[in-house]
């Protein structure tokens, strides 16, 4: 069985979901990333609650971002820091936001991905966390400055 670009992309995309999920729990539960891992690999991707199904995820692009903002945080919270207004360090904002823009910067730290694509997938993630409010364009524009820092060539 061979799986449509199309089909690719999405999984992808739904794996970003899913490391912003598992960063929050992480830090919420104080659980290893070894056991977050393994819960979302083997309970929630594909998973279905409330009669809808959950996307199956990328486990190489769910792995990659999450081991990337685990070994990468340090960095990835300076970029972030930086891009926030000066007065909001991300240890002060929205748990959700934190786990996002670490999601990100480990895909923008590991420069495989075109940088407007990051930023593009992770605005629709934000979305989908607050649609109603006005955190996707602040996601927008913190990852816009975290990009061009990270990879300036790219601009």
């Amino acid at each position: 069985m061979t799986t449509s670009n199309n089909q690719k992309r999405a999984m992808k995309s739904a794996s970003r979901l899913y490391a912003v999920q598992a960063l929050f729990q992480m830090e919420h539960s104080s659980q290893s990333i070894d056991a977050v891992r393994a819960e979302f690999e083997d309970h929630r991707f594909g998973a279905v609650y409330e009669g809808e199904e959950m996307i199956e995820g990328d486990i190489d692009t769910f792995r990659g971002l999450l081991e990337g903002a685990v070994s990468e945080q340090s960095q990835i919270d300076q970029l972030a820091d930086r891009a926030i207004v000066e007065t909001w360090k991300i240890d002060r904002i929205d748990p959700t936001l934190r786990a996002l823009f670490r999601a990100a910067g480990a895909e923008l730290v590991a420069k495989k991905t075109p940088p407007k694509v990051v930023i593009v997938e992770f605005v629709d993630v934000a979305k989908a966390f607050f649609p109603d409010g006005r955190e996707p364009k602040f996601v927008n524009a913190v990852l816009d400055h975290m990009a061009r820092e990270a990879q300036p060539d790219a601009f």
